[in-house]
């Protein structure tokens, strides 16, 4: 466990350099989730650390398998300055624990939803999981570990988490891109779903 945590750490700091502060969160029954800051100009990212400790098991399978299985942690991406965001330290804590406390694996399309909002004054209280690849590119583990993935989240209003649920992941992600929408606007309103 301490082993991966240390390969995940390293390659945040590769991808996103040194974080200038660093919160942990312990839930009772769950390992330790620590949540990474790192400012890139006008741009805070946050980073989860623990998830990815063991793989995340099919809440279908009889047995979890200990060592198997996908691993991901999670990377979210607002501007500065405008919203006091680094109130999302705990939900961020809350849904890298999801996969111990559910016993869901979390995947590129899923909704997480941590009943509040993300941060003082968020319109958001939910997240879309987005594709890895690409601000951390995802750690291969020796065999036969599954590689760690970092996966980006994209804040949700109730409107778009509503819609989405309807129309899919990808008809959201084909939304926002079309109307331009600023989804690292930590202040932005629903895009427009009619």
């Amino acid at each position: 466990m301490g082993e991966v945590l240390a390969l995940v750490e390293a390659r945040l700091r590769t991808a996103l350099g040194e974080p200038d502060a660093r919160a942990a969160v312990t839930f009772l029954g769950t390992d330790r989730i620590e949540v990474l800051r790192f400012i890139d100009g006008d741009l805070v990212r946050y980073a989860t650390l623990g998830m990815s400790a063991s793989p995340m098991a099919d809440p279908t399978a009889a047995l979890a398998d200990p060592v198997k299985g996908p691993r991901a942690e999670l990377v979210l991406t607002v501007r500065t300055g405008l919203a006091d965001t680094d109130k999302v330290l705990r939900p961020l804590a809350v849904l890298a624990s999801t996969p111990q406390v559910e016993g869901v694996v979390v995947a590129p399309g899923a909704s997480l939803d941590v009943g509040e909002p993300l941060w003082p004054g968020a319109s958001f209280s939910s997240v879309l999981v987005a594709e890895s690849g690409g601000l951390v590119e995802d750690l291969e583990l020796d065999e036969p570990l599954d590689p760690v993935r970092f996966l980006p989240l994209l804040p949700m209003t109730p409107n778009e988490a509503a819609w989405k649920r309807v129309h899919g992941a990808q008809a959201l992600e084909e939304r926002w891109l079309a109307r331009g929408t600023d989804l690292r606007d930590p202040l932005r309103g629903s895009v427009s779903l009619d």
